[in-house]
């Protein structure tokens, strides 16, 4: 288990959960992408291939770290699943039929993905004690 977690100090059961909820929103997120681009809901105008590397590639670049529980790595993925998030977004606007549910559950799995990382980047970096100075802490920046 210690492969999966980023240090050895234990997790508190609220930033289990957190953790937890990140990992199952990004593993939504990478299954539901290519199977509704190659299979489910292939693009009638354009190269699904193309769409897939646009859609796909980005889950690849937080994947170790999401694994491993790294709080950095939930942190500076919530950038990454905003394109999920809109384009869940859009695809609810202009779509219907199967395209709507694979939409519907995509918006929740990067809902979910967020909050999970989110709230454990915040838990898991309190643990640590890892902080960001506040600007009246910081006597260099003071002056």
């Amino acid at each position: 288990m210690s492969f999966f977690i980023a240090s050895q100090v234990p997790l508190a059961p609220k930033t289990r959960r957190f953790l937890r909820l990140g990992q199952l929103g990004f593993g939504l997120l990478f299954l539901l992408i290519p199977l509704s681009i190659l299979w489910l809901n292939p693009p009638q105008l354009g190269s699904k291939w193309v769409l897939l590397a646009l859609l796909w590639l980005p889950l690849w670049l937080p994947l170790l770290g999401i694994v491993r529980g790294k709080a950095y790595t939930f942190a500076w993925a919530n950038f990454i699943v905003m394109i999920y998030f809109l384009h869940s977004l859009t695809n609810l606007w202009v779509t219907s039929d199967t395209a709507f549910l694979l939409a519907v559950i995509e918006f929740i799995a990067s809902c979910l993905m967020f909050t999970g990382c989110t709230y454990y980047a915040k838990y898991r970096g309190q643990e640590l004690g890892l902080k960001i100075p506040k600007l009246k802490d910081d006597p260099v920046r003071q002056s």
